[in-house]
């Protein structure tokens, strides 16, 4: 049986050599084409909010969560299963403080 819960694309490890504006960029564009939709809309929404402000080291917990299977990232951030350790932090934080459904009106 095939598995529903694997990435639909591999995050490359961090490019330390990458610009910032790039990162951002490439951040925002891997936040809106994630493979489910709901992750894009969640993803997406707080990427145009909050990718802007976040210094480097959130930038890399940003990143890392990208590696994880949408469905799981959504779970975590709709707060259905508990996010890992690891990864809750200041940015699991804000992504779960969002109104998303202020978004989809």
């Amino acid at each position: 049986m095939p598995s529903f819960d694997a990435p639909g694309f591999i995050e490359p490890e961090i490019d330390t050599s990458e610009s910032l504006e790039t990162r951002r960029k490439r951040l925002k564009f891997r936040s809106w084409h994630r493979g489910i939709k709901e992750a894009d809309i969640l993803l997406g929404h707080f990427a145009d909010t909050h990718l802007s402000k976040l210094d480097n080291d959130q930038l890399d917990r940003y990143e890392n969560l990208l590696r994880e299977p949408d469905g799981r990232i959504v779970a975590w951030i709709t707060k259905d299963t508990p996010a890992p350790a690891h990864l809750q932090n200041d940015v699991m934080d804000m992504l779960q403080a969002l109104d998303y459904l202020k978004i989809i009106k």
